[in-house]
């Protein structure tokens, strides 16, 4: 508001003073008043006290009101719609006494808002005023006059909402016998407000010129004077009779001024339609008033009918016929001819200009006001109004829109009745009466015969109304009320029909007729023919018209005298359509009919006319009747021969005779399309017919040969109508039409197996012959005999059956789709249509169809959906009405028997199951569909699908075994084969799935949809083998691993189907379990791990199963593959008892035959935990230990594993996991003579290990390599930190003899294990590939020793022109394992990696100082590959990952599938990097240098960085995290861990977490070099890596960084390095003698990316230049050199040092010891002494193109 600072107004030099503004109050209004709001009440009209000193009334009004009146003043629009709204809310609300108190001040804020500008407000004013009257009633009284002047202003506002509400609160205020009074009551003031507006106001007396725009002045004047007018309209309306006659002298004033008259022709419409709608109020309250102003008035009002404006015609043709009625000689205060009559002819000739609607229903009345003097001539002037009239037919808008035309015309023909029945007396008005006939009427219906729209407007029953009426007028309907001039009507209807007549012969008689004329003349004559069809068909809506007839079939004139006009009334429908309740009765009539139809048959018979057939054909369409027919005969003079025709009706009956004579004969013609009209002409002769007849004549027609678009026509119409389909009955049933419909079928179907030809247009029209007799009719039966029916179904199966058979029936589309198209029909229409064995068998055939592939049937998707919408048709009338019992060779039963076999018998792919499954599953849900009825059949049906027993059994074994492998590998299964061959493990991808899963899908989805119907569980079978089905199909596919991919899509698509549950909820637990047990003792195998799926989640019912551990012994394979699973499970003592069987049959061994099993069922209760005493250990070792001697072969030691059976290499696995088990769990057992036979035994099966590589494709070889590898690693662990136990009672000499021999011979069989895989099996995609082999081996050489590694036995192995330093072991190495970086098997990748990595520190020191061969005349940098090998596999890498990656652009991730190729090559790329930094890591500093300059030349690790950043996810956020964790783990802040057994989720984030491991270590160990790169990148890729390493990296870096600073143990002389973390700057202080120096280094947040700073400390002793070159040196250290800040320091603190001991820096980088290279200065000028380092050298000659000193500028030699 103000301010003390705020700018004064312009001349206003002093403040504002609230003192100085009480006094000038008090001056000029005497005293001070109650002050409760703001504003003037000369102005703003705003809320203020009523009087001064209201002190009393002002209390009476609340402080909520007050604030709300005071924001009604506000000129923001907006706040007072926001007050208005709130001021009728709180009226609704409070109190009445608290409403009651604003009532003082309302009517001034009233009658300023309900006029404002924006009509929202004007609306939310009216609604509030209706609160306010609600709420305060009576008391609103003393305040009325105040308010209605502006209430009915409001009640008649432009805006229809805001009149609404207006008229709504009067309603409130007034019932509607007060409201006379109210309005009576005030209308003084009323209408002195409403004159005020129309007489005195202007636009800018309304409304502030200052506040308000002249357009919004402009409208606000209109509107206030539309409604103004209005006004005076609505409160004469409403006033009573003696209020008007008092109020007459004031209405006086207001009409009699001159301004008011000038409303007439005011330039806006809205004022002008006001004004006239007021003068039709006028003349209808006030006529004496009107009388007065007659000679203002009639001009005004009779000279304006030409305004065309929407707004102002209506009330303008209202005035007229106003002023017409009540000024009778109102034509004498204008000129007609001039001014009124030329103005009416412009408008009709103009169609109304667009208002017909409006305009014309007002022509009648108006013509019965019009005076003599008017009208004289009458036959000039009614010629002149009737062309005028039918010109403005032709006008665009008449044409383009039906509901002007239908305006104008029935204006038209109203304006023609009335004029005729004006003029029926002396002789003059005859020729009146022919130039309206012949010169207006008759060429008006010319004129409709060919424009359709005029035809299809009311003309027609107009006209036909009016000839009605002329026929009751003249006598002709018998019912004695016949016109006093009947001889006149009867001359007008002669005259009439003769011209008419004469009119239709002149267009049919013609030699080329017109097709349109001809169709125009037909609808004229049905409309005539019959005109209560039109009323029915077009009703009409109900108008409000301005005169009516007083009788309509008396005299009409009378109804035209008189005060017909003085008051619109409800009308009858208009037209009158009660007059149009009969047919025209004059003989005229039908001779004109007759005629035509002479003429046409002429035409027909000497041109073979088409047109005049089709019109002949419409004519007895409308006009089939005797005498017709007869005159048809009679003119035709050819006879036809009579041979084959039944004679007795022929000569009876005319009809009959013209439909076999000719009709006939004009059907039979060869190539006639169109017969439609014929056909109706059969059926317009067979209304003439009896029953019989009828039958004998279509039997005759159907025998001619007629074409079968004909006979489907013949069909179709006899099927139109209940009476017409009664009367063809017989013939339908009738076994001629059977016969000709059954020959159809045949033809078809033997034509459409010949080809695509069957869909042609003939062709489709016969089966939709065929389809429509197959349909059902209005009695739920079909149109044909059933015989007939049976026998099309028969023959439509039998073709379907063929298709079905054929492999290439796509070809037989079209016919497939016509007989669905047929059946579709036959099955959705007919009642109990399969109750007929051929439409069983035919949708049989249907259901086969949909159940099969579509790459077996070809059949297209259109067609596939078709077969199914007919299937679901045939299925759903099935089940509504079939038996509880599904009998043999039924639909169901035939339908369950093909699903099984197809089943069974055929291999199906994935998308065949999902057709079957889908079909069959809607087989099943039809039936549950239907309720409890059907039961029987689901049970039935179930059981007709299942397999039996058998069955089961058969395709339970053609399971392929591959199942073995992952539950042996894995120690859950200790089955055996009995010869396994290589073969047996090669999964052969043939895309097909065996029987037993489709089976178990089938069942699977059927019982689900059972189920899941909420039906009851005896709806179906017992389920137990279907449940224990499915669930061992779920078990084979998990061992399995879900691969190949149709394994994986079929348990996708079971799990898709919610079935992977295996459905345990549709059978008791115990039933399940105990049927689960029972197979896995009788049969084992896979049956035993399906059990112990099921037991993880129903441990407790478990123990009941078997009696006893004594039940299981003897031990069979089934048995110990059922006790491996139960041994977890079992108590304490039953493990017990086992342990002690076991152990007898052990010791016992020479009496047991099962060694073997006995041992496994041992080693199942040791792994369940059981205790066992020591005694029992040792003694079975001793066993062991005695096997050893007497049965060596069972120890398979140096033998090929050929020959061995695979439950000898269980013998021996078992053997290992009891030794390895003592190792782990029990070593004091082990004594000397024990250890030494383990570790003998250990090293010999590795040996066999190593020389059966040929045989790993076994599962049970692999078993016994892996089983070695890992005794070998527990072995190992043992001897690396045997427990404290049991290192003092281990033999002295043992650890010696591990490490010296075991150690050695261990890995010189391991190490060369995967090369010798990788050669054996090449491709690592085999199933028969070893990868579990590779991963216990791996496991196993993670134990290597270095030194085994750096004097490793491996095969030598050099490349050609490969340069290295290193010894000849190391480089085999390298040579051997590289290579397998790039091998697609996980664990071996990780394997060398894991080796490589240990040797990989070792490396640089064989590279000495470096890069020696260079000569000091060398101007290039220093240079030194890394290890050959090793960067030979990273360029192949580089190349595999540009080709995998190319179409990800910088910061997107992209998505490698885990374990593919692609992930294979990043894996050993990222791999050959990470050995590559620990390699470089290791390296001195001066070697690094040399490092980094070879891997800039080669550009590896700009590709690398690119790679990264396509690798790494953009939020590397570490997966697994609980929402309690406080800080977010990322890839970046957790280690990652490389293990080789790593398998499941691991893998999946195993790639991004070491891709950002590798950038973790890259901008570590080469931030120089990566920063070089970051700079060099375009903007968006810069951006994009700064973003992600300032988020991720840098806070981490850096702070490990500050870590290292703290905890190095690296000491300085004479300097000191400290860090603080919070500030990431590192304070390095150098002292010697008197100088002090202090460096502050400060890492940037974006650390390594951004430069680091180094700022000045504190110095002493130091010149500011020498200082400057040193913190210069410092910085360049830290930016260029790829190393820690501890490594940048110490290069430079001996840099320091060079310069005290005298040595001169370089003169180019002003540094003594290089940057990069670590040189000292030594290239010298001979001019001026000055030493130089090389590379300094070498960039300035560069760069300056010159070979001169840098110092000296002489030439440098």
């Amino acid at each position: 508001m103000g301010g003390k600072n705020k700018q004064r107004t312009k001349g206003n030099v002093r403040p504002s003073s609230s003192g100085r503004a009480a006094e000038v109050l008090a001056r000029e209004g005497g005293s001070i008043p109650g002050f409760v709001g703001f504003g003037s009440a000369a102005v703003e009209l705003s809320y203020v006290p009523a009087v001064h000193g209201a002190e009393d009334i002002d209390h009476l009004v609340d402080a909520d009101f007050r604030l709300v009146l005071r924001k009604l003043s506000k000129r923001d629009g907006v706040t007072r719609l926001k007050a208005v709204q709130d001021f009728g809310s709180m009226c609704q609300e409070r109190d009445a006494e608290e409403v009651k108190g604003v009532l003082p001040y309302w009517p001034r804020i009233y009658c300023k808002i309900s006029v404002d500008h924006d009509r929202r407000i004007r609306e939310a004013t009216q609604q509030a005023f209706e609160q306010l009257v609600l709420k305060v009633r009576r008391s609103l009284a003393p305040h009325l006059k105040s308010l209605m002047g502006h209430w009915i202003l409001s009640q008649c506002d432009t805006y229809t909402p805001a009149a609404s509400a207006a008229c709504q609160a009067f309603q409130a205020a007034f019932s509607p016998p007060k409201q006379p009074e109210a309005l009576g009551f005030c209308k003084d003031e009323i209408l002195m407000v409403l004159q005020d507006i129309l007489l005195k106001e202007t636009a800018d007396t309304l409304s502030d010129p200052q506040n308000v725009t002249e357009e919004e002045r402009e409208a606000k004047y209109v509107r206030m004077l539309t409604s103004s007018l209005l006004g005076v309209k609505r409160l004469l309306s409403l006033l009573l009779q003696s209020d008007r006659a008092a109020l007459e002298e004031r209405l006086a004033d207001l009409v009699g001024a001159a301004k008011f008259w000038k409303f007439s022709k005011h330039k806006t419409p809205q004022v002008r339609g006001a004004f006239f709608e007021m003068i039709c109020s006028l003349c209808e309250f006030t006529p004496g008033l009107v009388q007065t102003e007659a000679a203002r008035l009639c001009p005004a009002v009779l000279l304006s009918i030409d305004d065309a404006d929407p707004f102002v015609l209506p009330p303008v043709w209202e005035a007229v016929l106003h002023v017409a009625s009540t000024i009778p000689d109102c034509w004498t205060h204008v000129n007609a001819r001039k001014g009124f009559l030329p103005k009416l002819w412009s408008l009709l000739r103009d169609g109304g200009k667009g208002l017909a609607k409006a305009l014309h229903p007002n022509l009648m009345p108006l013509l019965s006001k019009l005076p003599p003097q008017v009208t004289d001539p009458d036959l000039d002037f009614y010629t002149d109004f009737f062309t005028a009239f039918v010109l403005g037919l032709s006008s665009e808008r008449a044409a383009s829109s039906p509901s002007e035309s239908a305006a104008i015309v029935t204006s038209l023909v109203e304006c023609l009745r009335f004029c005729l029945l004006q003029n029926t007396g002396e002789e003059h008005h005859g020729k009146l009466r022919t130039m309206l006939i012949s010169q207006q009427l008759l060429p008006l219906l010319e004129k409709a015969l060919k424009n359709p729209s005029l035809q299809n407007g009311p003309l027609f029953l107009l006209l036909t109304e009016m000839l009605l009426s002329w026929e009751r007028k003249a006598g002709l309907h018998g019912d004695d009320k016949a016109h006093k001039s009947k001889a006149v009507f009867l001359r007008l209807l002669a005259d009439f029909w003769e011209e008419l007549g004469l009119l239709f012969v002149r267009y049919i008689d013609a030699e080329e007729a017109d097709p349109e004329a001809l169709e125009g003349i037909a609808a004229l004559l049905q409309v005539m023919r019959y005109p209560e069809r039109i009323t029915k068909n077009h009703p009409q809506k109900k108008k409000r018209v301005r005169m009516c007839f007083s009788k309509p079939e008396e005299d009409e004139k009378a109804g035209t005298e008189g005060e017909g006009v003085t008051k619109p009334v409800p009308a009858v429908p208009e037209p009158v359509h009660a007059e149009a309740s009969g047919s025209l009765q004059t003989q005229h009539f039908e001779d004109v009919v007759c005629t035509l139809a002479r003429l046409c048959l002429l035409h027909v018979n000497e041109r073979n006319s088409e047109p005049h057939l089709v019109f002949l054909s419409l004519l007895l369409r409308s006009f089939h009747t005797p005498g017709v027919f007869s005159t048809l005969v009679e003119f035709d003079e050819k006879r036809t021969d009579e041979g084959n025709q039944p004679k007795d009706v022929l000569k009876t009956n005319p009809a009959v005779q013209f439909l076999l004579q000719r009709v006939v004969g004009w059907l039979a013609e060869p190539g006639r399309r169109d017969t439609e009209h014929l056909v109706e002409m059969v059926f317009s002769s067979l209304y003439c017919c009896s029953r019989q007849d009828t039958t004998r004549i279509l039997n005759h027609v159907t025998t001619l040969g007629l074409q079968w678009g004909t006979l489907l026509q013949i069909i179709q119409r006899a099927c139109k109508d209940p009476e017409t389909l009664a009367s063809c009955r017989d013939w339908l049933k009738g076994s001629v039409l059977g016969d000709k419909l059954l020959a159809l079928t045949e033809e078809l179907c033997r034509f459409g197996n010949s080809g695509p030809a069957s869909a042609s247009s003939s062709s489709s029209k016969s089966w939709t012959l065929i389809s429509l007799v197959l349909s059902q009719n209005h009695h739920s039966e079909a149109l044909i005999g059933e015989v007939y029916l049976e026998k099309i179904l028969e023959k439509l199966h039998s073709t379907l059956c063929e298709t079905k058979s054929l492999s290439d029936a796509g070809n037989m589309e079209p016919l497939v789709s016509f007989i669905c198209d047929v059946a579709s029909s036959f099955f959705s229409s007919v009642q109990d249509c399969l109750l007929l064995s051929s439409a069983e068998e035919l949708l049989l055939t249907i259901f086969q169809l949909t159940a099969q592939d579509q790459r077996h049937t070809r059949l297209s998707d259109s067609l596939l959906v078709k077969l199914k919408e007919v299937c679901g048709a045939g299925v759903g009338s099935l089940v509504q009405s079939c038996s509880p019992e599904i009998t043999e060779g039924s639909f169901l039963h035939s339908a369950a028997v093909w699903v099984k076999r197809q089943l069974l018998t055929v291999s199906l792919d994935i998308h065949s199951l999902q057709t079957l499954v889908a079909a069959v599953q809607s087989l099943m849900e039809m039936m549950v569909s239907v309720g409890e009825q059907t039961s029987p059949v689901l049970r039935h049906f179930f059981s007709l699908v299942t397999p039996s027993q058998t069955e089961w059994t058969m395709i339970r074994e053609a399971l392929p075994p591959q199942w073995v492998k992952s539950p042996l590998l894995s120690g859950r299964y200790r089955g055996v084969c009995d010869k396994p061959s290589k073969d047996t493990w090669r999964w052969r991808e043939s895309g097909r799935l065996p029987a037993h899963l489709s089976v178990c899908a089938v069942l699977g989805r059927l019982v689900q949809t059972a189920a899941g119907s909420a039906a009851e569980p005896s709806r179906l079978p017992d389920l137990t083998c279907t449940v224990s089905e499915l669930r061992y199909a779920l078990q084979w596919c998990k061992e399995l691993q879900f691969s190949p991919a149709v394994v994986s899509a079929y348990h996708g698509l079971l799990t898709d189907w919610g079935l992977t549950d295996g459905l345990t909820d549709q059978v008791p637990q115990n039933t399940l379990l105990e049927t689960l047990y029972s197979r896995s003792v009788m049969d084992g195998g896979l049956w035993s791990l399906t059990l112990e799926n099921y037991i993880q989640a129903n441990s407790a019912a478990v123990r009941r199963l078997y009696g006893g551990a004594e039940s299981l012994f003897p031990v069979s394979p089934s048995k110990l593959s059922t006790l491996q699973v139960l041994c977890p499970v079992m108590t304490r003592e039953d493990r017990e008892t086992l342990l002690t069987l076991a152990t007898a049959g052990l010791i016992n061994w020479q009496e047991n035959a099962d060694v073997y099993g006995c041992l496994a069922v041992l080693l199942c209760c040791l792994d369940a935990g059981t205790e066992v005493e020591e005694e029992v250990l040792q003694a079975l070792l001793a066993t062991m230990m005695e096997w050893r001697n007497s049965r060596e072969d069972w120890f398979l030691f140096s033998c090929d594993l050929s020959q061995v059976t695979t439950e000898r290499l269980n013998l021996n696995v078992e053997m290992m996991r009891f030794l390895s088990w003592l190792v782990d769990r029990r070593p004091a057992v082990l004594g000397g003579t024990q250890w030494d036979f383990l570790l003998c035994s250990m090293l010999a099966w590795l040996e066999t290990a190593s020389e059966n590589v040929s045989r790993l494709w076994s599962p049970w070889v692999q078993l016994f390599v892996c089983q070695n590898a890992a005794l070998v690693v527990n072995l190992d662990r043992f001897f690396t930190s045997p427990p404290s136990d049991v290192q003092e009672t281990l033999p002295s000499e043992l650890a010696a003899e591990w490490s010296d021999f075991f150690v050695e011979g261990i890995y010189n069989f391991l190490l060369p294990l995967p090369v010798k895989i990788t050669e054996t099996f090449p491709d690592p995609d085999e199933p028969a590939f070893p990868t579990a082999v590779l991963q216990a081996v791996g496991l196993a050489l993670a134990h290597t020793p270095l030194q085994q590694l750096q004097q490793n036995s491996l095969p030598p192995r050099f490349i050609a022109d490969q340069k290295t330093n290193l010894p000849e072991p190391l480089q085999t190495l390298l040579n051997t394992l590289c290579p397998l970086l790039l091998f697609k098997a996980r664990p071996l990748q990780l394997t060398v990696y894991q080796l490589l990595d240990k040797v990989m520190p070792q490396l640089p020191e064989c590279d000495g100082e470096g890069d020696n061969n260079k000569s000091d005349d060398d101007k290039d940098e220093p240079c030194l590959s890394p290890p050959a090998a090793l960067m030979s596999i990273l360029s192949a890498c580089e190349e595999l990952c540009e080709h995998v990656l190319a179409g990800v652009t910088v910061g997107e991730f992209a998505e490698v599938q885990p374990l593919s190729v692609a992930y294979s090559c990043i894996l050993g790329y990222l791999l050959a990097w990470k050995l590559l930094l620990t390699f470089f890591k290791a390296s001195p500093s001066h070697l690094r240098a040399h490092y980094a300059q070879h891997l800039k030349r080669s550009c590896s690790l700009n590709k690398l960085l690119l790679h990264l950043f396509k690798l790494m996810p953009e939020s590397p956020v570490y997966p697994g995290q609980g929402s309690d964790t406080k800080e977010t783990k990322t890839f970046f802040t957790e280690n990652l861990l490389l293990t080789v057994d790593e398998s499941g989720g691991g893998v999946a984030w195993e790639l991004p977490h070491l891709a950002c491991s590798v950038y973790y270590s890259t901008v570590q160990d080469l931030p120089a070099m990566v920063r070089l790169w970051w700079n060099g990148q375009e903007k968006r890729v810069s951006a994009a890596v700064e973003k992600f390493t300032m988020k991720y990296v840098s806070p981490v870096l850096s702070a490990q960084e500050i870590c290292s600073v703290h905890s190095s143990t690296q000491m300085f002389d004479s300097m000191t390095v400290k860090a603080r973390s919070a500030a990431r700057e590192v304070i390095a202080t150098y002292s010697v003698d008197d100088i002090f120096i202090e460096l502050v280094i400060q890492l940037p947040q974006s650390y390594p990316l951004g430069s680091i700073t180094v700022e000045s400390g504190r110095r002493v002793g130091v010149a500011v230049q020498q200082w400057r070159n040193w913190m210069l040196q410092l910085s360049t250290y830290l930016t260029h050199q790829n190393g820690s800040i501890m490594e940048g320091l110490t290069l430079w603190k001996n840099n320091v040092d060079k310069r005290f001991e005298g040595i001169e820096d370089c003169m180019i980088c002003f540094s003594v010891i290089h940057g990069s290279n670590y040189s000292l200065p030594k290239k010298g000028c001979r001019t001026c002494k000055k030493k130089f380092h090389s590379a300094c050298l070498y960039k300035w000659f560069n760069s300056s193109n010159k070979s001169t000193c840098p110092l000296c500028r002489e030439t440098f030699f």
